[in-house]
């Protein structure tokens, strides 16, 4: 399978996030893309740097960074699917709201213009608070499929929810069929 994996900043994420892309590397051809926060900024959680080279070592290929890389991934045919791993509030709303206006709601514009699925994986703090309306709309936009969520640690972060990462693979084969995997909530 051709596998779209696009990284957005959620980066206290992208250490479990880049295990599963080690896995999937070994079994699917990866079209990394990454938003250009992602591929700028150096955190705690590590460098800029460091997640572009082991993307593209993997992959085997360069990570496409910005809207014109992006744009012609759809019309070429690119990608079976696409998944946005981890998805932020932040293009989580763009996506709902149709901005494209980096990399990765380019790539997903692009590839939803084939009639292609585009799967979710949230990682979000605000995603029972202002994140909700757009989780609620994308669910009920065709093509677009989320990998299993749930609270993170709803003592400390009630309104935050993440997916079940270890789940994606799953939910890619289930929208490949056009179906969202179940059960959705965990």
């Amino acid at each position: 399978m051709k596998l779209g994996f696009a990284w957005c900043g959620s980066f206290c994420n992208h250490m479990q996030v880049m295990k599963l892309y080690e896995e999937l590397a070994q079994r699917h051809e990866l079209i990394p893309i990454l938003s250009e926060h992602a591929a700028r900024y150096d955190t705690r959680f590590g460098t800029a740097e460091s997640l572009i080279e082991r993307v593209e070592s993997l992959a085997g290929r360069r990570a496409v960074r910005n809207i014109v890389e992006a744009e012609p991934l759809g019309p070429s045919g690119a990608m079976d699917v696409l998944a946005i791993v981890p998805c932020t509030g932040n293009t989580l709303a763009k996506l709902a709201a149709g901005i494209t206006d980096n990399a990765v709601t380019m790539a997903a514009k692009s590839h939803l213009r084939n009639g292609k699925p585009v799967v979710i994986a949230l990682a979000t703090n605000d995603g029972l608070g202002a994140s909700a309306p757009n989780i609620a709309t994308l669910l009920n936009r065709k093509n677009y499929y989320f990998v299993p969520f749930g609270q993170d640690n709803a003592a400390a972060k009630p309104m935050s929810l993440i997916a079940d990462f270890s789940q994606l693979e799953a939910t890619v084969e289930s929208a490949l069929a056009g179906r969202q995997l179940q059960p959705l909530l965990v």
